[in-house]
C-alpha cells in the first residue's frame, strides 16, 4: 500500500488470534487510535484481512464485478491518457489493490483494441499488491499481460505512469476525533470491564482537526492520504492517477467507520482481521493536498457522470446488441454504476496529474 509501513508480524504465535493480540497490545500500552486499529485489522501481513481473507464478491462487491462496462471504459481512458502523455514508448500501467484482477482484465481487453500495437508494445503492467495469496489470483487472471508485482507505490519503477485505483482509498487508516464537552479528543479503542474491545476517548484535548466545522461533532482524517501524496509528489513526470471511491465531495466525513462480513454490516470491533473495514474518503482534502504539492486535479466528479463522459451509453448499446438475450441483465448492471440513487452519485472519480498535461477524459 502507498507509503504505509507494514506492521511487524515476525515472531508472533499463529495460534493467537488478531483480536487476542490487540487485547494484549492495549493491556500493555493503553488504548490505541482508530487508525492503528484499522491498519492492523486490514494490513497486518500475518493476520490482516487483505492478507488472509479478502472477500471480494462475498463480504463486498466492487464496480468491476458488477459490470464489465466499468473496466472497459477505464481501458479506453488509459489509451486516451497514454496519448495525452505523448504516446511514450514505455508506460507503466499501475493498479493499486487489483483484487481478483477483473478491472485490469476488462480494461486491457478494450485498451488493446483502441490503442493497437502502439499501446500494446508500450504498456508495462505493474500491480501494487502486498498479499501473496492475491498475487497468485492476479497472476493467473492477467497472465497474458505478464504483470510485475510490487508491495508499495514507491516501488513502481520510474518512467511515465498511468495509475488506477478502485475502492482503495477507503481502506486507508483514518484517525477519528470527537467533540465532547466543548473539547476535541481523539477516538481510541480500549477495553471495557469484561476485557472486550470498546470505543472511548483519549484524555488529552486536541486542536480542532482539519476539516472540522462549527457544527461538527465527529471528524475523520485519513493519514494515508498524506502518505499517498508523498509517494506521488516524488515521482518524475509525466503521470496520471485515477481514483474511484465513495465519500463526500467537499466536506470532511464524520463517523463513517463500518465493517462488513458476508455482505452484512457488523460492529467494527466484532471480528478484527476477519471482516472488511472501510471509511468514507474525504475527496475535498485529497484535492487540497494534491494542489498544495503542485499536482493538477480534475474532479471529484460523480461516478455516473464520469462513466457517461467516457461513453457508457455507447458501450451499453454495443453489448446489448451483441447479446440480446442478456439485455436486461446487462442494462441493470450498468444502471447500478450510473444511477444517482445507487452508485452513480455516492461514488466519485478524481484524477491527479503531474503539471502541464491536457485535461483528462471523463471530467
Amino acid at each position: 500500500m502507498a507509503g504505509l509501513e507494514r506492521p511487524e508480524t515476525e515472531g508472533f504465535d499463529e495460534s493467537v488470534t488478531l483480536k487476542e493480540r490487540l487485547v494484549r497490545l492495549i493491556e500493555t500500552g493503553g488504548p490505541i487510535p482508530v487508525s492503528t486499529y484499522m491498519q492492523l485489522c486490514l494490513h497486518d501481513t500475518g493476520q490482516g484481512y487483505y492478507a488472509t481473507r479478502p472477500g471480494i464478491g462475498k463480504d463486498f462487491i466492487t464496480a468491476p464485478e458488477i459490470s464489465q462496462i466499468f473496466g472497459e471504459l477505464i481501458g479506453l481512458w488509459l489509451v486516451h491518457e497514454w496519448k495525452a502523455l505523448g504516446s511514450p514508448e514505455e508506460v507503466r500501467i499501475v493498479e493499486i489493490g487489483p483484487g481478483r484482477g477483473q478491472l485490469m482484465r476488462d480494461a486491457l481487453r478494450l485498451a488493446m483494441m483502441a490503442g493497437g500495437e502502439g499501446f500494446a508494445n508500450a504498456m508495462r503492467v505493474t500491480l501494487v499488491e502486498p498479499a501473496p495469496a492475491l498475487r497468485e489470483v492476479q497472476r493467473e487472471a492477467l497472465a497474458a499481460a505478464d504483470p510485475e508485482f510490487v508491495a508499495t507505490l514507491a516501488e513502481v519503477p520510474a518512467g511515465p505512469m498511468l495509475l488506477i485505483a478502485n475502492e482503495y482509498l477507503d481502506c486507508l487508516p483514518a484517525r477519528q476525533f470527537r467533540k465532547a464537552g466543548g473539547a476535541w479528543r481523539e477516538c481510541v479503542i480500549g477495553l471495557d470491564g469484561d476485557n472486550a474491545l470498546a470505543f472511548g476517548l483519549a484524555a488529552d484535548e486536541q486542536a480542532a482537526p482539519e476539516g472540522a466545522a462549527d457544527t461538527s461533532a465527529v471528524v475523520e482524517v485519513q493519514i494515508g492520504l498524506d502518505l499517498l501524496m508523498a509517494d506521488l509528489v516524488t515521482r518524475s513526470a509525466p503521470f496520471r492517477a485515477l481514483f474511484v471511491d465513495y465519500g463526500p465531495a467537499d466536506v470532511a466525513p464524520g463517523d463513517s467507520l463500518r465493517s462488513y462480513k458476508d455482505g452484512q454490516q457488523i460492529s467494527p470491533l466484532a471480528l478484527p482481521g476477519e471482516a472488511d473495514l472501510t471509511v468514507d474518503v474525504d475527496f475535498g482534502r485529497l484535492a487540497r493536498l494534491s494542489r498544495k504539492v503542485g499536482l493538477d486535479v480534475a474532479g471529484p466528479s460523480p461516478q455516473g457522470m464520469f462513466l457517461l463522459g467516457l461513453g457508457a451509453q455507447a458501450r451499453l448499446n454495443q453489448l446489448v446488441k451483441a447479446n440480446p438475450d442478456d439485455a436486461d441483465a446487462i442494462y441493470n448492471a450498468a444502471q447500478r454504476l450510473i444511477d444517482p440513487k445507487d452508485m452513480g452519485e455516492r461514488f466519485k472519480a478524481i484524477c491527479l496529474s503531474s503539471p502541464g498535461l491536457p485535461p483528462p477524459a471523463g471530467f
